[in-house]
C-alpha cells in the first residue's frame, strides 16, 4: 500500500521537525527546519546551541494565532501579565516581579528576553509588541543568554518570529478563516490572506491581512454591598495612610460598623461603597486584532538583493481579562470605569543582501511607530496609597469625629504612550572554503518612549474643582502635554520621556579543529545611555538628575527641588545614594564587554554535541523619583531612599547539549542541561505605605537558576507522530540586598512564574480517506507546574485587605515564607502581625483535540480547545491591592478551513 503522505505533520511542543515520509518505499525520516539562530542559515539540528522552532505549516496545523497560544508548547517559556498587549516573556526562570502595567512606560525597566519580528527588536517594558501571527514562516525560540550576537535583553533568551517573504517562484495565494464559540462566553472569528505576485523575475510582491474578533467570556457583574461585592474599608484607608483617621480621634472600626452594607444609605453610611450599573456587561472582554504587511523584494543583480517590508496592525482591547476570586465561578470582575486599550503599530523594515568575493554582507534596519491608548479602573488605588484618606474621606474640621465619611472611592487611569525605535545593523558572513568563519558587525539602537499618565484619584465631593496647580509643574515641565492643560478632574499626571541609544560592535568566529570538532568564541562591546526626561505632578525629573550629575552639593538646590537637601547631600557624599555613573546632563551611560565561548563535537551524521557559556545582560535603568526618602521611616524602610538608578544585572550561562536522530532517523532527541548564575538582579518595586516612591526599579541581590530541557519526537509508524517536551527548573535567591530584607522572598527562596516541572505531550495520527482525501487527529496535554507569584511576600497583607474590602477572602493558597512581613507597617485585622508569603499560581493540565481533512490544495478542521475546560491560573495580579487571577479561555470549540492556490 502507498506510504502516506505526511508533508503537513509538524507537530508542537518544542517541535524542531517537521516529520514527512515519501512516497517511495523508502523508510520515512524526520526532516529539519532551517534556522538563523547564530545569523547564518543553518539545520536546527546542526546549530551547537539550544533552540526551538515552529515553522508556518506547523503553526497553522496548531491553529496558534499569537504568541501566548505558542508558549502553551514551550515548558521553558513564560508569557506573564494581564492581557492581550500586556504581557513579559520570561525564560528558564529569569524572572522578578512583574511590571505595573499602569506604569511600566514611565518605569522604564527593560525586558529580560527580547523580542525580535524578523530582524527588528520591538520589546518593551511591560508591554512586549502583540504581533499575530498570519503568514509565518517559523518561530524561533533561543534560550539562554544570547547578548553576544542580539545585544541588551536577550539576557534570559531571544524570540524570533520570522515572516514569509516575497517569492520569485510566481504568483501564490492563499485564505483562512475560523468560527468559535466559547462556553459562557461570546463567538469568535478570524479571517487571514495572503497574495503573492511577480511582475517581473526581478520583482516580488506579497502582501498578507487579518482580521480577528474574539469574543468575551468574563462578565462585570453589578457591586452589590449588601450581598458580596466591593464594600470598602475605613481600617484599610486608616492604616494605609499612617493612622490619619486616628490622628483626629476618628475611629475608624466604627467606621466599618457604618457602611453601606449595614443598611445605611449612600447619604449618611461612613463608608459609601461605590456603584458600576452603567458598566455592567457580559462577556466584556472582547480583543479586536486587524493589520496587514506588504513586503516588496528586488533582485538587483546575482550578487545584490534588497527587501523592504512595512507592518502596520491595530490591537482593540475591552474589559480585563482576569475574574475576582472573591466572587463566584471563575468568570466574574467588578469594575467601576470602563476599562480599554488600543495598541496600534507601524513598523517598516529593509534588508540589504550582497555577496561579495569573500564575504556575505548584510545591511539591515527597521523604524517602529507604536500608539497606546489606555482607560483603566484604578479603583483600588484606594486601598494602596498613603494619601488615600486625603483623597476619599472628609475627616477634618468635623464638628465631631463621627462625622467622618469615606466617599465614592471610583477612580481611572488615562494613558497616552508613543514609542519609536530605529535600528541599524551591518554585518558581514566569511563564505571561505577555510577552517575559519567569522560573522562581524556593528549595530546602533534608539528607543524613546514618551508617555503623559494621568491620574483621577480623588472623590469629587472632596475635590469639585481641582486646583490647576495640582498638574501645574507636570504641564510646565512635562515634554508630551504640550503645557497642559489637563482635565479637572485630575489630580496626578506623570509626563516623562525615556530614551536608550546604544552601540555595539560584535562578532563570533567558529574554529574547525578537526573534521568533528569545532571551537566557537564571540565577544559584544556595547554603549548605552539612558536619557530620562520630563515631570511628574510633584517632582520635576529632569532638574534632579542634571543636578546629580553636575555634582551639586548645595542644599539649597535640592530643597528648591521638593528633596531634604542636607540629608540628601550627605548621602551622596558618603555614597549611601549613588550617582556616580550620570554625566552633567543627568544622562546615565554604562559600556562593557561580554563573551561566549563553546566547542561541539560531531560524533556522526546524527549526534551533535555541544557545551557553550554565554553572557546576557540588560541596561540599567534610571529612576523617575530617585533620591527620595521614605516618607515612612520604620522597620526595613529607616533610612531608606530610592535608588537614583538600578545597575545592569548579568546573567552567566554554562549549559551542555545533545542533539540526535536515533533508530534510523525515526526518533529525535534534543536535551540541554544549564546551571545560570543572576547578578544584581533587577526588580519592579513599589511600597503602598510609601507613595512617594510610586514604582521604581531596584536591584533584588543575586539568583542561581539551574534545569534541564529535553524534547522528544517519534515517528512511531508512518501514520503517527508523538513528540513530547519538558523543563526540570531549580531556582533560588541566594543574596538579598539589605533594604529588600524581609519585604522580598528570602534567601534559598524561589524566583517568581516558573514551575519546578512543566512538560506536554502532542500526537498526530493521519488516515487515508477516499478520493484521494487525507483525515487526521491531533490531541495535545500541556502539564504546568504551581508556582509563585512575584518576588514581594505581601500575599498575607493582601487577603487581610480582602477580607476588610469585601467581607471574604480570595481562597487563593499561598507560600509561607517569613514570621513577619517587614513591607507592611500595620497589624493584621486580627490584630496579629502579618506573615510574610507569596501566593502561589497552582497547577494545570490543558488538552486540546482537532480533526480534519486535507485535499489537495484545501484543508477543513473541527477543534476543541481547552478540552477539559480548566480554568488556569496564568497570572495572579496584585498591581490593586486585592488579588485579581488572570486566566485562559474556557473551552472553545469551533472550525476552520483554509486553501491555498500555487
Amino acid at each position: 500500500m502507498r506510504k502516506t503522505q505526511l508533508s503537513c505533520a509538524i507537530v508542537a511542543a518544542l517541535a524542531s521537525t517537521t516529520l514527512a515520509a515519501q512516497e517511495s518505499e523508502a523508510p520515512a525520516k524526520l526532516e529539519t527546519i532551517e534556522v538563523t539562530a547564530t545569523k547564518r542559515s543553518e539545520s536546527i539540528q546542526d546549530v551547537p546551541v539550544a533552540v526551538s522552532a515552529l515553522d508556518g505549516k506547523a503553526l497553522e496545523n496548531l491553529g496558534i494565532d499569537n504568541f501566548q497560544d505558542y508558549v502553551e508548547f514551550l515548558p521553558n517559556v513564560v508569557f506573564q501579565g494581564t492581557g492581550p498587549g500586556q504581557n513579559e516573556i520570561y525564560i528558564r526562570g529569569a524572572a522578578t516581579t512583574q511590571s505595573s502595567i499602569t506604569l511600566s512606560s514611565v518605569q522604564a525597566l527593560q525586558p529580560s528576553v527580547a523580542f525580535y519580528l524578523d530582524e527588528m527588536p520591538v520589546s518593551m517594558a511591560g508591554r512586549n509588541l502583540d504581533v499575530y501571527a498570519t503568514d509565518v514562516q517559523r518561530v524561533e525560540v533561543l534560550p539562554g543568554p544570547q547578548g553576544t550576537l542580539f545585544g541588551a535583553s536577550s539576557q534570559a533568551g531571544t524570540v524570533r518570529l520570522i515572516t514569509n517573504k516575497p517569492d520569485h517562484s510566481g504568483f501564490a495565494a492563499g485564505f483562512d478563516t475560523s468560527i468559535s464559540t466559547t462556553k459562557g462566553g461570546d463567538m469568535s472569528n478570524s479571517v487571514e490572506a495572503y497574495f503573492n505576485i511577480t511582475p517581473t523575475d526581478n520583482l516580488a510582491f506579497r502582501i498578507a491581512a487579518y482580521n480577528e474578533s474574539q469574543g468575551g467570556w468574563i462578565d462585570n457583574v453589578e457591586n452589590d454591598p449588601e450581598n458580596g461585592g466591593y464594600i470598602g474599608s475605613a481600617v484599610v484607608i486608616d492604616r494605609i495612610s499612617a493612622e490619619a483617621l486616628q490622628a483626629q480621634g476618628i475611629d475608624p472600626v466604627a467606621m466599618d460598623a457604618r457602611r453601606e452594607i449595614n443598611g445605611y444609605s449612600s447619604s449618611e453610611a461612613s463608608v459609601v461603597s461605590p456603584r458600576n450599573s452603567e458598566h455592567v456587561e457580559d462577556n466584556f472582554n472582547d480583543a479586536m486584532y486587524s493589520g496587514a504587511r506588504f513586503g516588496l523584494s528586488y533582485i538587483i543583480n546575482d550578487s545584490w538583493d534588497v527587501l523592504v517590508q512595512h507592518t502596520a496592525q491595530t490591537l482593540d482591547t475591552e474589559g480585563v481579562f482576569a475574574y475576582d476570586p472573591t466572587l463566584e465561578g471563575e468568570s466574574s470582575a467588578i469594575r467601576f470605569q470602563a476599562d480599554e486599550n488600543s495598541d496600534e503599530f507601524g513598523l517598516t523594515s529593509w534588508t540589504l543582501n550582497g555577496r561579495l568575493e569573500k564575504l556575505d554582507v548584510v545591511y539591515t534596519g527597521g523604524y517602529l511607530d507604536r500608539e497606546i491608548d489606555t482607560l483603566t479602573d484604578y479603583t483600588g488605588y484606594t486601598n494602596g496609597g498613603l494619601y488615600s484618606a486625603f483623597y476619599v474621606c472628609s475627616y477634618t474640621d468635623l464638628d465631631s469625629p463621627d462625622d467622618a465619611r469615606c466617599l465614592d472611592p471610583t477612580k481611572y487611569y488615562k494613558e497616552d504612550t508613543t514609542s519609536t525605535r530605529l535600528t541599524h545593523e551591518l554585518r558581514f558572513s566569511t563564505t571561505m572554503d577555510t577552517p575559519w568563519q567569522v560573522t562581524a558587525g556593528v549595530f546602533y539602537d534608539e528607543q524613546e518612549v514618551g508617555s503623559v499618565g494621568q491620574f483621577k484619584i480623588a472623590s469629587p465631593e472632596l475635590f469639585e474643582n481641582l486646583d490647576s496647580s495640582w498638574n501645574a509643574l507636570a504641564g510646565d515641565k512635562g515634554i508630551n502635554s504640550d503645557g497642559g492643560p489637563f482635565s479637572p478632574e485630575i489630580s496626578f499626571v506623570n509626563d516623562v520621556t525615556h530614551t536608550i541609544e546604544q552601540i555595539a560592535v560584535f562578532g563570533q568566529l567558529g574554529y574547525e579543529i578537526t573534521d568533528s570538532l569545532t571551537a566557537t568564541f564571540g565577544a559584544r562591546w556595547y554603549q548605552i545611555d539612558d536619557i530620562y526626561r520630563g515631570a511628574t505632578s510633584t517632582r520635576d525629573v529632569t532638574s534632579r538628575l542634571e543636578a546629580y550629575g553636575s555634582g551639586v552639593l548645595d542644599p539649597a538646590v535640592y530643597d528648591d527641588l521638593g528633596l531634604d537637601g542636607d540629608d540628601l547631600v550627605t548621602a551622596i557624599q558618603d555614597g549611601s545614594l549613588d550617582v556616580s555613573l550620570l554625566d552633567d546632563d543627568g544622562v546615565l551611560t554604562v559600556d562593557d564587554t561580554i563573551f561566549k565561548f563553546g566547542i561541539d563535537w560531531k560524533v556522526n551524521e546524527d549526534v551533535l554535541l555541544f557545551a557553550n557559556y554565554s553572557e546576557g545582560f540588560r541596561p540599567p535603568v534610571t529612576n523617575r523619583l530617585g533620591g527620595d526618602k521614605a516618607a515612612n521611616q520604620d522597620g526595613a524602610f529607616n533610612g531608606f531612599r530610592v535608588p537614583v538608578y538600578s545597575t545592569t544585572d548579568t546573567l552567566d550561562n554554562y549549559e551542555i547539549g545533545l542533539k540526535g536522530d536515533f533508530l534510523d532517523g525515526i526518533l529525535r532527541v534534543n536535551a540541554t542541561g544549564y546551571y545560570s548564575e543572576i547578578k544584581d538582579l533587577q526588580t519592579s518595586r513599589y511600597d503602598p505605605t510609601n507613595i512617594s516612591f510610586l514604582v521604581f526599579t531596584d536591584n533584588v541581590g543575586d539568583a542561581e537558576v539551574k534545569g534541564i530541557d529535553a524534547d522528544i519526537t517519534w515517528l512511531a509508524t508512518d501514520n503517527l507522530v508523538i513528540n513530547a517536551a519538558f523543563s526540570l527548573l531549580d531556582t533560588e535567591l541566594v543574596r538579598i540586598n539589605p533594604e529588600l530584607e524581609g519585604i522580598a522572598a528570602g534567601v534559598g527562596s524561589k524566583l517568581p512564574y516558573s514551575a519546578d516541572f512543566s512538560g506536554n505531550i502532542n500526537a498526530r495520527y493521519f488516515f487515508e480517506l477516499e478520493g484521494g482525501k487525507e483525515g487526521y487527529v491531533n490531541a495535545s496535554l500541556t502539564y504546568t507546574g504551581d508556582r509563585l507569584a512575584g518576588m514581594v511576600m505581601n500575599a498575607y497583607a493582601m487577603e487581610d485587605a480582602t477580607q476588610l474590602i469585601y467581607g471574604t477572602g480570595s481562597g487563593l493558597k499561598i507560600e509561607d515564607e517569613a514570621d513577619t512581613f517587614e513591607g507592611a507597617t500595620y497589624l493584621g485585622s486580627d490584630g496579629e502581625v502579618l506573615r510574610g508569603g507569596r501566593y502561589i499560581q497552582e497547577s494545570y493540565v490543558i488538552g486540546n483535540v482537532s480533526v480534519g481533512m486535507t485535499y489537495e490544495s484545501w484543508k477543513v478542521e473541527a477543534f476543541v480547545d481547552n478540552v477539559f475546560d480548566k480554568s488556569a491560573i496564568l497570572n495572579i495580579d496584585t498591581q490593586q491591592y486585592t488579588p485579581k487571577v488572570v486566566t485562559n479561555r474556557p473551552r472553545t470549540v469551533g472550525v476552520r478551513f483554509s486553501y491555498d492556490y500555487y
